[in-house]
């Protein structure tokens, strides 16, 4: 059962009484939006008949910049992976036409990944998607708060960015 957020601040303040209850209602808030907006992704990449992961390496080749190509080292350091979980992603993407894998011509030795029509096409209308939904969760909060709430969170970013690294050890996002 899943209480709501003021039940679990006073839940929290009954067992640990120095809690402060704005702090945890704003982490909780947030942690509920992020799950919830992850799970509402989830879903509209699942209509696409995309997973997550791939829509990340489709996202990694898209920024790239035309050609769409990169190297599949590139990609796995991009996204934070090894290169055998990196090639058994690429070998599903490969049979779904979302990238080709083929040899760089100007060096047979390395092998370049590039997004497919398909594959783009799936990132645009993820996109698409994502922005219509975005809109939606946005809808009663003004261009000024928008703002507002953009530079607050950056400012939160920023902080936990600077202490906390991520599970890799790293204290910067890998990509945009």
């Amino acid at each position: 059962m899943e209480f709501g957020i003021a039940e679990q601040v006073a839940l929290y303040q009954r067992e640990f009484p120095t809690v402060d209850p704005q702090v945890e209602t704003i982490v909780q808030t947030l942690n509920r939006v992020s799950r919830r907006m992850g799970v509402a992704y989830d879903r509209q990449l699942t209509v696409l008949g995309i997973t997550s992961a791939e829509w990340e390496v489709l996202k990694a080749l898209v920024v790239s910049g035309s050609p769409y190509r990169l190297g599949p080292g590139d990609l796995a350091k991009r996204l934070g992976l090894t290169p055998a979980a990196m090639t058994h992603r690429i070998d599903r993407m490969v049979t779904e036409d979302l990238v080709t894998r083929e040899r760089d011509e100007s060096n047979r030795v390395r092998v370049i990944i590039e997004l497919t029509e398909n594959g783009r096409d799936k990132w645009l209308e993820s996109m698409r998607m994502a922005a219509v939904f975005e809109e939606e969760l946005l809808q009663d909060i003004s261009s000024e708060e928008r703002a507002a709430l953009s530079g607050l969170l950056a400012r939160m970013l920023r902080r936990i960015e600077e202490s906390q690294p991520d599970a890799l050890g790293r204290t910067a996002d890998l990509a945009p």
